[in-house]
Parts: structure tokens; sequence; C-alpha cells
């Protein structure tokens, strides 16, 4: 058996992961024997009491995972969990090969899963109520005794509570006394709300003595809420995954459950300061598993702490806490100020404090950048996406100048269908810098790329900064249509100098046109983020 880390908190509540078993049935999600252990590790550092890494003997990945893990990971805070059912109907326990596969796992702890809805137990098992409760009775005690700790996840308990409360509290009282640790109640089709999540976990308690835990399906968008309503209720055990990732919508999120339970309850989960973790572990997981983190996600989205209405950066820069309830400091997250048409003297002000600008005394300055971020917006740009435009365009009304390094004589993009279905993509560009008349052309695997490769010719012998960016993202929106049939297209360029990166936008009724200017900012902002000063 695994060697057991020495807790860091309190055995009294436990933070339960199963984002590598539970977590991984999410549609999208396909997790390698390598990501399983990246993500463990990550999980592990964040603090979490227990980490669930699957059921060993039902899939050769999972039962590579526990030995690789056993190897590989010195847990610091965590214990392994290995998942599993109880023994087969008429088996005896020692012959049933999946108990079996669970001891040659090594975890030290043992998560059982057993069916707690009658219907479940003669319809999915299909074996009587009373053989039911003797394959919980007798697997949970052979697992005792032979040295794992046990805690039973009941299937479908809120379902089956309402069905037949007697059965299904049985199948608690019966794990609890055959010495399971947690007797785990599962929202298994996530139906439930809170109040009766916290009804009925305060009625099992009373009526059984044993010790509760929650774990909530997220179908009704209440997995959260339910966590915290069971644990209002007495509960002292929580099931979460990292991101809620899950079957169908999810599971109850583990970051907005412990930031609620540190910083609402004033109860400790995690070791000291590992709270001020969790968006990096939250966007850590969310790089392993190749999703993108969601921007609005509670505590750890990047827009979670944003600020975009003028009304709210009034009151911010008087006091930030007056339209943030907590300080983003403490989940690492950071506040954010959104420039848009809704923006204020403050939005600016604060927006400038926070790129370096100390605009406060100077009243007639901001009121000119907020017209002209109006003005702007109106004509199609937008700002929240593009903060690297807005410093171009504050440090333009600043420096009384804007940041030019090169003057445009012409450019054009050409795209050629050959007789073959293929397209060759070629960019001409005409431009000055520092007295110089350059002329480049490039070829591309669109117009755009063409474009960049040539101002990359043109530009990186004076510039040789250029030559560390690259372009990572490009986004086109076509905005209502104007004119007639002609349309607007707005253009977003994110681009790195594998340092950090940063986003521009242009807009014009060509795409091109658009594009061009996204990349002039990208450009610019990159050579001044290098220390270069714009030509005179």
């Amino acid at each position: 058996m695994t060697d057991v880390p020495e807790p860091s908190l309190s055995d009294a509540f436990h933070v339960f992961d199963t984002t590598l078993r539970d977590g991984a049935q999410r549609e999208g999600i396909n997790l390698t024997v390598a990501d399983k252990l990246t993500i463990a590790r990550h999980l592990d550092d964040y603090g979490v009491g227990f980490i669930e890494g699957g059921w060993p003997g039902a899939n050769p990945r999972d039962t590579e995972f526990f030995q690789r893990a056993r190897a590989e990971i010195d847990f610091k805070h965590a214990q392994l969990v290995a998942f599993g059912a109880t023994r087969k109907a008429g088996v005896r326990v020692e012959d049933d090969p999946q108990v079996t596969a669970l001891l040659e796992s090594e975890a030290p702890v043992v998560t059982l899963v057993a069916k707690s809805h009658v219907r479940h137990v003669e319809l999915a098992l299909r074996t009587t109520p009373e053989e039911n409760l003797a394959m919980v009775r007798d697997t949970v005690a052979y697992l005792r005794a032979q040295g794992r700790r046990v805690f039973l996840d009941c299937e479908h308990f809120f379902d089956g509570y309402a069905l037949d409360p007697v059965y299904a509290k049985e199948v608690v009282r019966t794990a609890s006394e055959a010495g399971a640790d947690v007797v785990v109640l599962c929202d298994t089709n996530g139906g439930m709300l809170p109040a009766q999540v916290s009804a009925v976990v305060r009625t099992v308690l009373a009526d059984t003595g044993a010790r509760l835990g929650i774990h909530a399906q997220d179908d009704t968008g209440c997995a959260v809420a339910n966590t915290l309503a069971a644990v209002d209720a007495g509960a002292t055990h929580v099931q979460c995954t990292a991101n809620g990732y899950g079957e169908r919508v999810g599971n109850s999120n583990l970051f907005p459950v412990v930031a609620a339970l540190e910083l609402k309850y004033g109860r400790r989960v995690l070791p000291p300061g590992k709270l001020a973790e969790t968006t990096r572990i939250s966007h850590a997981v969310a790089e392993v598993v190749n999703l993108t983190p969601s921007t609005h996600q509670p505590y750890v989205g990047v827009s979670a702490f944003a600020h975009k209405a003028g009304l709210h950066a009034s009151a911010i820069k008087v006091d930030p806490d007056l339209y943030q309830h907590i300080d983003p400091a403490l989940v690492g997250n950071s506040m954010r100020m959104l420039v848009s048409d809704m923006a204020g003297r403050a939005s600016i002000e604060l927006k400038g404090k926070e790129l370096g600008f100390d605009l406060s005394g100077d009243r007639e300055l901001v009121g000119r950048v907020v017209a002209r971020v109006k003005e702007r917006e109106l004509a199609g740009y937008t700002y929240e996406a593009a903060d690297a435009s807005f410093e171009l365009l504050l440090r333009e009304e600043v420096e009384g100048r804007p940041r030019r390094y090169f003057e445009v004589e012409s450019w054009r993009a050409i795209v050629e269908d050959r007789p073959d279905g293929t397209h060759a993509n070629e960019a001409t560009v005409k431009l000055w810098a520092k007295g110089e008349r350059l002329v480049a052309t490039a070829e591309g695997n669109g117009p755009v790329h063409a474009l960049d490769r040539a101002l990359r010719v043109a530009l990186e012998r004076i510039y040789p900064q250029l030559a560390g960016l690259e372009l990572v993202d490009y986004k086109v929106r076509i905005l209502e249509g104007r004119l007639g049939t002609g349309s607007t297209t707005r253009v977003l360029v994110s681009t790195s100098d594998g340092q950090g990166e940063w986003s521009t936008v242009g807009v014009a009724e060509n795409v091109i046109a658009a594009s061009w200017q996204a990349l002039d900012d990208a450009y610019a902002y990159g050579l001044t983020r290098a220390g270069v000063e714009p030509q005179e």
C-alpha cells in the first residue's frame, strides 16, 4: 500500500476531488495517463485531501495510472483514492476480481459505489434489496480488514430517498456500521434543489448517525449551492471536480466550493497560502484537458472581477470593495477595468492607472479619451478585448502624438485562384521608416498572413525586435450592415513576444483593411513593449 502523507488539515472536514474519474466523463475530455498524472500533481499542490484517480481493473489506463502514481508522485497533501463497486450479487467478496483490483492498486483509500435506490437494485443489479445490503456490508468490512479506509457513494440517493426513504437510510446505516468512514449522498441525476438537499441530509444525519458527504451533479445549475446546502445541514465531506468538469453538464465545481468554504464560512479546508493558487490551478487543469478556461467562471474567470459600467468604476475608485464581494488576490485573480462606450471618467482613470498612467489631475485629457473611446466604439471598435490598442490611444493623448514607427505609402494583398484548386496569397507593402523607403513582397497561408510576413521582411532589418513577435490568434466579426448591402468588419489580433500576449483591434468595411489596422497596432505595441522609441 502506498505511503500516506501526513495530513496538513484536520480530518474533520474533507475536500475530495474526482476530476480524474467523474470529471473525465465530460464530453470532449480524453485524458492520457500522463495527463492524469499531471492533473494529480496540480491537485495535490492545491492541497485537496483526496484525489480519486479512477477505477483500477475497469480499464487498462486507470490500472496504469495507479501503478505510475505510486512510483512517480510524492503526494504532499492528498491521499490517492481508488474507485470501484461493491461485490457482485451472489459472489464472495474475496473472489470478486474488481474488488481484488482495488486492493492491487495499493491506494490507501477506496470509494465504493452502491445502489441506494430500490428500483435500481431490482432493475439494474437484478437482485434483492436484502442482497444489496449484504453486498455493501461484506465489501466495506472486507476492505477495512485489509487496511483500507473506505468511503461509500450512495448512487441515486436523493431519488431513491424520495421513493423509499426507509431503504435508502438502511443502506447508509449498513455501510456506516460495517466500517465506512463516510457515506456520500449522491444526486446522480442532478435534479435536486438546495432546500431539498438540506432537508434530506439533515434527516438522514439525525436518523442514522453516519458521517455524511455530498456528491452533486449540476443538471439544475445548483451543484455548488447543493453542496453548500449539504454542508449547512451537517455534511463534512464534499466531492467536486476542477472547473466543474463531468458528465452531461458537469459536477460541483471545486473552486467556488473551496473559496466559499474558506472565505464565506471561515472554514480552513486548504493548507495555508493555497487558496491564492486557485486561479492558477484552475487554468493549469484547463490547459491539460485542452479546454479554454471559462472567462466568466466565479472566482477564477478573467472576467470574474472585470468592471465595465462607469457607475461601478466611480465607486471602485473610492473603494474596490464597494463592487467586489472579495479581494480577487485572495484567489489569485485580479481586478480589471474594461474600457467601452459605457466608460466614464473614473473608468478611464482606473484603466490608466492599471497601465501605469496617473490621469487623476488632468480632467481635460480624461475627457478627450472618454470622447474618443465612445466615438470609436460607435464606429465598431471595441477596447474590452484590445487593451493594447487602447494603450496606444491613451499614449497618443498623453504624449500629444501617435506612436508611429513607420509610415505607409501603400499595401496590397492578392489571392490567386489556380486551376488545380489551390490558392496563392501574396502581399506587397511600401513603407517609410527612419528615412528609408522600404518595399517588400511575401507569400503566406492567407492574405493576412502574407501581409504579416511582408511587414516583417520590410521592417526587421530596422527593427530587429519584430523577429520575436508571433501572431497567435485572429478573430473576425461581421457587424451590422451599413451603406446598403455593405457590412463593417471588426478584427481582433492577438500577438506574443514570448514574454506576454496582447490584443489589438481594427475596423473597416474590408476584412483585409481591418486586419491591417490591427497588425499596425500590434507592431507598434510590440515595439513599445521592447522599449523602442517611435520615429519623429
